[in-house]
């Protein structure tokens, strides 16, 4: 089975958040399974640095009114097309914003274009040897690849016997490429595609909403905020499609890559470790206090590695950090967003010298130094589709504070003492996304750190936890087989 895997990101070549990781990881996830993975990106100027000279296969005189060709190269030895398109992605700034991090103006036709490449290259415009290059299943991920489904069910190449069965994953709801009527005309789609089952939502273009509607199956990145998001609390206006499409919709978790997130062979480490060899993560934890300028003592380290946003409850942790210093806690934060939120971070770094240390921004080896030196990980997340953030502390030994939603509720057990007593708690959970709640928590994981024993036997639990892709690509692989049926 041959798969287009459609995204606007993928690790290694360019990420700005969680779904790169996981376009990055289905090839070699579906491998296994028998499927091969084809992945589209667009051909930002990083991408294509990364790529060197590569082929080109295929080129449009005029895709949604630009030039643009197919590059062919490879992503970590799988297939890799790329759509060169300088008017649309040749430019400074990130992949969806300039570099005063407003939107760009012209997103709606860089991402419809990209839609529209894709059902093509589906439908099998990209030629072998004479013979169109066909794919069994278009995987769509987020809104920015979307409009790929609509294009396949409104404006197959080829007519209807071009058409390609396609799937469309929801990694945030919240985030749905919303774009005004006037727009339409210029997509190319026909006008039966402006309707309540097609792309129109709320009398302008919704990209997600076109995905949700159109596709042969939606998914979500865990079973619980599949469910979650047929609530007003999570859908975000779209809950009736939601609820409309029935079983279409599932959650498939995400997976981590469990050679690369490995505290055994971490480079990034000063000392690697194993669930036997737990001792060792000492040396990690110092490092990780002089590194922060924390004071060195046997209490809780906690860590957050995280977007400063609503989203994430990051607005709430600056409210906790005085409890969690005068229980004995420290905190390591690494994190970019709200200038408010990083304000009141630094005010309350101020007042616990020693005991709080912040880092601004990004930094992948650090990320990695944190989950191995850290004894607990904190995310309060409001909502959270899946978190990966949670499945790297697991495998590290880094004991995840997490609030009950989404992923995060699929993916940590909570230390209560059933868990406890069965010998099956591998963090801590709690419910709503507010002080008391969050303080509480925290006093717990206190009580947990307490008790060595006790601790040792929930970071072991934690290490044995399989969150590869091994189950995940299983799961994608039947349902792909199922709508390609």
């Amino acid at each position: 089975m041959k798969v287009l895997s459609v995204a606007s990101e993928a690790v290694p070549l360019i990420k700005t958040g969680g779904l790169a990781d996981v376009a990055g990881a289905l090839p070699g996830a579906l491998a296994p399974n028998g499927v091969e993975v084809t992945t589209l990106l667009p051909g930002y100027p990083s991408v294509l640095k990364a790529i060197g000279r590569a082929k080109a296969v295929h080129a449009w005189e005029s895709l949604l009114g630009v030039p643009a060709r197919l590059l062919s190269a490879k992503i970590d030895g799988y297939p890799l097309l790329v759509l060169d398109a300088p008017l649309l992605f040749t430019r400074d700034g990130a992949p969806y914003t300039d570099g005063a991090g407003r939107d760009w103006g012209d997103n709606w036709r860089r991402f419809s274009a990209f839609g529209r490449a894709a059902a093509d290259i589906a439908g099998g415009a990209v030629l072998s040897r004479g013979k169109p290059q066909r794919f069994d299943v278009l995987h769509a991920h987020d809104w920015q690849a979307a409009m790929a489904c609509a294009y396949l069910r409104f404006a197959p190449l080829g007519g209807e016997e071009g058409r390609v069965p396609s799937v469309v994953t929801v990694h945030n709801m919240a985030f749905q490429g919303w774009f005004g009527a006037e727009i339409f005309p210029s997509t190319g789609l026909p006008t039966a595609a402006w309707t309540m089952d097609g792309v129109e939502y709320h009398g302008g273009l919704g990209m997600l909403k076109a995905g949700l509607a159109c596709a042969d199956a939606v998914t979500t990145v865990s079973p619980t905020y599949a469910r979650e998001i047929r609530s007003s609390n999570f859908g975000m206006g779209l809950e009736g499609l939601v609820i409309a499409r029935g079983n279409a919709v599932s959650g498939i978790l995400n997976g981590i890559d469990t050679e690369l997130w490995n505290p055994a062979s971490d480079p990034a480490l000063s000392a690697r470790y194993t669930a036997r060899t737990l001792d060792k993560r000492k040396a990690n934890k110092r490092a990780l206090e002089i590194e922060f300028g924390l004071d060195e003592d046997d209490g809780p380290l906690f860590i957050a590695v995280s977007r400063l946003t609503w989203q994430k409850g990051m607005d709430v942790l600056p409210e906790v950090l005085d409890h969690l210093a005068g229980i004995g806690g420290r905190l390591a934060l690494l994190g970019a967003g709200d200038r408010a939120i990083e304000r009141q971070l630094r005010e309350g770094a101020a007042r616990h010298p020693g005991r709080i240390g912040l880092r601004f921004g990004y930094d992948e080896d650090l990320s990695h130094r944190m989950q191995g030196g850290g004894d607990a990980i904190l995310i309060p997340s409001r909502f959270e589709p899946c978190g990966l953030t949670q499945l790297y502390g697991l495998a590290y030994g880094c004991i995840p504070v997490v609030a009950r939603t989404g992923g995060l509720a699929d993916t940590v057990i909570d230390a209560n003492p059933a868990a406890l007593a069965a010998g099956v708690a591998t963090g801590v959970q709690f419910d709503g996304v507010h002080y008391d709640a969050m303080a509480a928590a925290l006093t717990r994981t206190l009580e947990l750190w307490q008790e060595p024993e006790t601790w040792a036997a929930i970071q072991r639990n934690a290490m044995k936890a399989d969150f590869s892709w091994k189950a995940s690509g299983a799961a994608y692989a039947r349902l792909y087989h199922k709508i390609a049926a």
